[in-house]
């Protein structure tokens, strides 16, 4: 959630971003009228408790006529404590569900603007040209024996499949490859729980916009994840880390659950938009001055990754109101998918400011335990591989006789050169 002490100093800097985003600012007024009487609230249920207890140590010292005048001061005091109470913990519940409902702030510098208002900040790679007419990964999946959409759908129904063979091995080698240079680079690996409680979900905001997208088990009360981000962001939760430590930065192997709500008729073909798939994910724990260069040390890290395995992709600056309510700006790095000549999203990654931390306790504080103020710390993600690279990987690297050449910083893990079709 956003910080309420800058939202008092600074109230045009949430304006800004909230029509930036598309959404309504008057949020911003109501914000501070129920902060100010929250405040208020908070200040006369101190005054009067105060008074209470300083009136509860004078009677035993009073004298019969004056103890009495105390003890019936008491009692009305108990009364106006009670109700004083009341009234601030009810602006105080108020207060924090608005400021639940209100989106992070937008970075300087972000597109204002929609889904379609992202702009290209530049495109790495040529695309190919072919002298044959090139496959889709679902036909090139069906040659190698890579992808069963029909087996999927058979056994799970619509958006699932089966990797079996080459297209297993191409899936773990291109995972193993990412945590190996993502371990190179200093970054701790984890294999989190991808049942997660409430509280994690809704604290790293996906409860909001996004909720029609979860799977939720009710009879557990537990969620299933769409990215590892949720428990990573989770790990810290309720702790407060030593800021000798920072940045802290994991990255996350784990399935993925998405209930692709809404996109009906959207990618219905192969396995770009499905319910279940892999990914290797980026997380950091960092001061908040230090998280813009996080950010783009993250986008860094994915533009390598694709370099990698040999694809033609560009970087886009999301715009506002594609961000996602936690999110103050996101860079999307789209691989190109020769079969629909079209870039598509293959990574993201996106600066969350202290909005996560905020909500889920995560905090630092200079000298370690002993020392200093603790501070909120600022959170980050980013996608480093995922099972829909198998698409450019593929569509991509194809050639006339229905084989793939492997990109070579695959081959290790793979152990091939060349897929080869399957009789």
């Amino acid at each position: 959630m956003i910080d309420l002490r800058a939202l008092r100093e600074n109230p045009d800097r949430l304006r800004a971003s909230q029509r930036a985003r598309g959404e309504d600012e008057k949020i911003v007024d109501a914000l501070l009228d129920l902060d100010e009487r929250h405040r208020a609230a908070l200040v006369r249920f101190e005054s009067l408790r105060s008074e209470q207890k300083s009136i509860g140590k004078s009677v035993s010292a009073a004298r019969d006529a004056e103890r009495e005048a105390l003890l019936e001061r008491a009692r009305d005091l108990a009364g106006q404590v009670k109700s004083a109470q009341e009234e601030q913990e009810q602006l105080d519940t108020e207060l924090r569900a608005l400021l639940r409902n209100v989106s992070n702030i937008v970075e300087e510098g972000a597109p204002a603007g929609g889904e379609d208002d992202f702009v290209v900040l530049e495109e790495v790679g040529a695309t190919p040209s072919f002298d044959f007419t090139p496959r889709d990964h679902v036909e090139m999946g069906e040659l190698l024996g890579a992808i069963d959409i029909e087996r999927g759908a058979k056994a799970s129904g619509a958006r699932f499949y089966y990797l079996t063979g080459g297209g297993a091995r191409l899936e773990l080698a291109l995972l193993n490859l990412a945590m190996e240079r993502a371990v190179a680079a200093g970054f701790t690996p984890v294999i989190p729980p991808v049942l997660v409680r409430p509280e994690l979900m809704e604290g790293t905001g996906f409860l909001g916009a996004h909720a029609s997208e979860i799977y939720h088990l009710p009879d557990d009360d537990l969620y299933l994840v769409g990215t590892s981000e949720v428990p990573l962001a989770g790990y810290h939760a309720d702790e407060i880390l030593d800021a000798a430590t920072l940045p802290r930065r994991y990255v996350g192997w784990s399935p993925c659950f998405r209930r692709e709500a809404g996109s009906y008729g959207k990618d219905v073909r192969g396995i770009i938009r499905v319910h279940q798939f892999n990914k290797v994910e980026m997380f950091s724990y960092c001061r908040p001055e230090d998280a813009h260069a996080e950010h783009l040390r993250l986008l860094a890290w994915e533009k390598e990754m694709l370099a990698a395995v040999e694809v033609p992709y560009r970087v886009v600056d999301i715009a506002a109101g594609d961000l996602g309510s936690s999110a103050a700006r996101k860079y999307d790095c789209e691989a190109w998918v020769p079969s629909q000549g079209r870039y598509r999203e293959m990574t993201s990654t996106s600066n969350c400011t202290e909005f996560q931390a905020r909500r889920l306790a995560v905090r630092y504080r200079d000298g370690g335990q002993g020392g200093g103020r603790p501070a909120y710390a600022a959170t980050l993600n980013g996608t480093l591989a995922t099972t829909r690279w198998i698409v450019a990987i593929l569509e991509n690297h194809q050639r006339a006789d229905g084989s793939v050449l492997v990109p070579e910083a695959l081959r290790r893990h793979l152990g091939l050169e060349v897929l080869e079709p399957v009789t």
